[in-house]
């Protein structure tokens, strides 16, 4: 009786609360009328006709109440880029739009959120303070019901929560898989010398029982990012020859830290092995698919009857973060800021939901982010994006790799090894990376003796697919791993 009772309380809950939380999700949209503005972008911008319907020089905003304005300043003279709506929701308090400069004077560029506002630029002081934020009586409105609607939204979610821990708990009769932690004792462990040094952690070579091992040590201060990666290498079926193997954790004493304990591989990583060798058109493909593969793994979603592999998007992708065994394939490692892309209900990725937060200092290493995250443009309602953000990142690591090829060069005699946007860039910028990446639309540079080759085409394209600045539009790892599966069968010596 008792527990039909809680049934019948959490079900009232639970239909009576969902229309109050829905309407607190749409309410703000439909409060607000869609924004107008000026519309006009040259060729290389057509990334901004997504951000609303356009009819001939006006466009009607979908998600957003921001117009925006681009000029490129040539010879100290402004010349229109792009008079758009803003490609997402971001602050932009003033009625008039009034022009900043960036990247060291070359763009000038403004926001505001009134209709055809951006069809005019006020030029501004450039130590002009911000002005108060813009507000009027709908946001006062907002405020007056956003308490008690965020209130019943916050007793359907413990009811529903409720209700799923009791289904759990009746369901689960002993076949649940429960993940175990591999503990270490800090005493059983020989470190011998310091391999790497990072931002979070310090990398050792040691010995446990009897073998070479990796040991990555954390701070005291840094145990988030302990928990983060050791949450991911702990998930159920994380075994797998394009992730580096896993052997435990434990803590110091006297709460010295954390450290994690891997599988050692004496290559090194990606980054070392590509600036020594120079592999050819097999020992690249090797490499290349071994990448591919393991990022495709890391980004499945795997279901058995007793254990559930969530997706993972790595985060931090680069050429320092992959490293390559001793027959020539690549793994990955270095999850301090992955993120468990949530699926279902009950996923453990609390830390993840809030980590997406983050500004673009801490989504990865500043040479591979991809240009929805450098502009700041990413949707933070959906953890999917960072899958796409991996492959872009995945693109310029097989570029990389590929740059490095003897056959693909005259003479069997690569360029040396350089990291993606060095050659164009040279000491690569936050400010220069979103000038090339973002506002020209640019990538590194493919030698043109490709089209030549036979394979050569299809290296272009399969990089082209990958970075593209749609995110939507980009491969999907195992997409990459079938185009090159497909190139070992065609151009194989």
């Amino acid at each position: 009786m008792e527990r039909r009772t809680d049934d019948v309380i959490s079900s009232y809950l639970y239909f009576f609360l969902l229309p109050a939380c829905t309407f607190i999700c749409s309410s703000d949209r439909s409060f607000l009328q869609k924004r107008q503005c000026a519309f006009q972008v040259g060729p290389r911008n057509h990334k901004y006709k997504t951000a609303g319907n356009v009819s001939g020089s006006v466009q009607l905003c979908k998600n957003t109440q921001c117009c925006v304005a681009y000029y490129v300043i040539i010879d100290d003279q402004p010349k229109l880029d792009v008079l758009a709506c803003d490609l997402v929701e971001k602050s932009c308090p003033d009625a008039i739009c009034k022009g900043q400069t960036r990247f060291d004077g070359e763009v000038l560029w403004c926001t505001c959120n009134t209709d055809f506002c951006n069809s005019n630029i006020t030029l501004t002081p450039e130590l002009e303070k911000p002005q108060p934020p813009y507000f009027n009586i709908k946001d006062q409105i907002m405020k007056a019901l956003l308490v008690p609607l965020l209130l019943l939204c916050f007793l359907l979610v413990i009811a529903v929560k409720w209700r799923w821990l009791f289904k759990k708990k009746v369901s689960c009769d002993g076949s649940c898989q429960v993940t175990k932690t591999s503990e270490i004792d800090i005493a059983d462990i020989e470190l011998h010398q310091i391999v790497g040094h990072g931002y979070f952690a310090t990398v050792w070579q040691g010995k446990y029982k009897g073998s070479i091992v990796a040991v990555k040590d954390f701070p005291a201060g840094r145990k988030h990012r302990f928990t983060a990666e050791k949450e991911v290498y702990e998930l159920p079926l994380m075994n797998h020859a394009g992730i580096i193997p896993f052997l435990g954790s434990g803590s110091k004493p006297k709460g010295g830290g954390w450290f994690i304990v891997l599988q050692f591989v004496e290559s090194g990583s990606l980054h070392s092995y590509l600036c020594k060798h120079s592999p050819n058109w097999m020992l690249t493909l090797k490499l290349c698919q071994s990448l591919s593969q393991g990022l495709a793994y890391l980004h499945s979603d795997l279901h058995k009857p007793d254990a559930h592999k969530p997706p993972v998007a790595h985060r931090d992708l680069s050429s320092s973060n992959v490293l390559v065994t001793a027959d020539g394939t690549c793994v990955l490692c270095d999850f301090g800021c992955s993120t468990i892309v949530p699926c279902c209900p009950g996923n453990r990725s609390s830390q993840s939901q809030t980590t997406i937060m983050e500004g673009p200092a801490q989504m990865g290493t500043l040479h591979y982010m991809p240009p929805e995250i450098l502009e700041g443009s990413v949707n933070l309602n959906s953890s999917w994006c960072l899958i796409h953000a991996d492959i872009y990142a995945l693109a310029l690591l097989l570029w990389e790799i590929l740059m490095r090829c003897s056959d693909l060069f005259e003479g069997g005699v690569a360029p040396q090894h350089l990291l993606p946007y060095e050659s164009e860039l040279g000491a690569v910028t936050l400010d220069s990376l979103m000038q090339f990446v973002c506002h020209m639309d640019e990538r590194p540079a493919v030698p043109r003796h490709w089209e030549l080759l036979p394979q050569g085409p299809v290296l272009q394209e399969l990089l082209t697919d990958c970075w593209d600045g749609e995110a939507d539009a980009r491969l999907s790892a195992a997409c990459v791993m079938e185009r090159l599966a497909s190139l070992q069968s065609r151009y194989t010596p």
